[in-house]
Formats: structure tokens, C-alpha cells, sequence
């Protein structure tokens, strides 16, 4: 069942949300995967992914009660995947999470067979996107691009590179996915 929870993982600005977001379009509503929203600290019109706001008393509040299956703080922020977000794996569906790279130790503590996704993008890159996305201060893209996150990629996991046109990454998700499980098969 474990191997149905697809864990996305990479460093700020190497394309996350882009290559879930591009994945998930093409993919038909019907098929078997579930996209798993985070509860984070950050207001609702910040830009980027969907996601559920707190505060950061909310949050911990939430975090205090058992509402998480997986939390974690990164880059000034707290992250957390409630425990329903994860249901859909007792039905036998895929759960995309877009996770982090300083949680995965944990998450393979919990889930060892999960599917752990890397994606990531040259330094330049990096840079030019976080400045581009117009969320943070100067000084805390600096911060994003300095955060260096020792990550030991399990056996298996799934490497896609970002530096080029988007399509070519979501297509190289896409194939390595259905490779892994051909009931994830796209429209396209």
C-alpha cells in the first residue's frame, strides 16, 4: 500500500507545484490518484499551490491534537499533510504529496515502500525562478537557494530533472509513474 503514496521532494524553485500541476492536467479526473493538500502558514493569495492557510498558532493547535499524518518546518513556514489527505490509499488510490526533503528520513521510517519523486534544477535556474515567482524578499530567496538539505534518495526513487520546458519534466513523471503502475495512464 505504501508504495501508492508518491512523495515529491526538491529544493525551492526547481518546480514542484509546476510538474504536479502539469501531471495532474493530464491526467483524467477518474483515474486513481488523490493530490494531497497541505495545511501551511502561509495566506490563501500567496500565490503557488492550493492550499489550506494557518496561522501559526492554528497550526500548532492542529499539530498538538494529532491532525497530521506528516509536518514539518522549512524555510520559515510549517507544513502539514492531515491524516484524511491520506485516505485514499486504504482505497487503493495514489496520494501525489508535495513534500520535503528534510522530512524524508521520517516519512521512509513510516512508509518504507513509498514512492519518493526528486525533482530538481540547476542553481541558475533555481535563482531565476524564485526571483521570478515575486513571493519572498531578496534576501529570502538567498536564504531558499543557501538551505542546503543533505538528501539520501532511497533505492528506486525517481529522478526527474527541471531545467528545461516544463512538458519535458511532467512527461518524464508521467512515464516513470505509469511505468511503476499502468493503471496511471493519461489521456494524452
Amino acid at each position: 500500500m505504501s508504495r501508492r503514496l508518491v512523495y515529491v521532494i526538491g529544493p525551492s524553485g526547481a518546480g514542484k507545484d509546476s510538474v504536479l500541476q502539469g501531471l495532474r492536467g493530464q491526467w483524467p479526473t477518474q483515474a486513481a490518484v488523490h493530490w494531497a493538500q497541505r495545511t501551511i502558514t502561509r495566506p490563501a493569495d500567496a500565490g503557488g499551490e492550493q492550499h489550506e492557510p494557518a496561522d501559526a498558532e492554528g497550526f500548532e493547535r492542529l499539530r498538538q491534537a494529532g491532525a497530521f499524518a506528516m509536518h514539518w518546518r522549512a524555510n520559515g513556514l510549517d507544513y502539514g499533510v492531515r491524516h484524511a489527505e491520506l485516505l485514499p490509499l486504504a482505497e487503493g488510490r495514489w496520494v501525489m504529496v508535495n513534500g520535503s526533503r528534510g522530512w524524508l528520513p521520517e516519512l521512509l521510517a513510516r512508509w518504507p515502500e513509498a514512492t519518493v519523486v526528486h525533482i530538481g534544477a540547476s542553481p541558475e535556474v533555481l535563482a531565476r525562478r524564485l526571483a521570478a515567482r515575486g513571493r519572498e524578499s531578496a534576501q529570502a530567496v538567498a536564504e531558499r537557494l543557501a538551505r542546503q538539505v543533505p538528501v539520501q534518495l532511497p533505492p528506486g526513487a525517481i529522478d526527474i530533472r527541471n531545467d528545461g520546458a516544463l512538458a519535458d519534466a511532467v512527461a518524464a513523471l508521467a512515464q516513470a509513474l505509469q511505468a511503476r503502475n499502468p493503471l496511471l495512464q493519461s489521456d494524452h
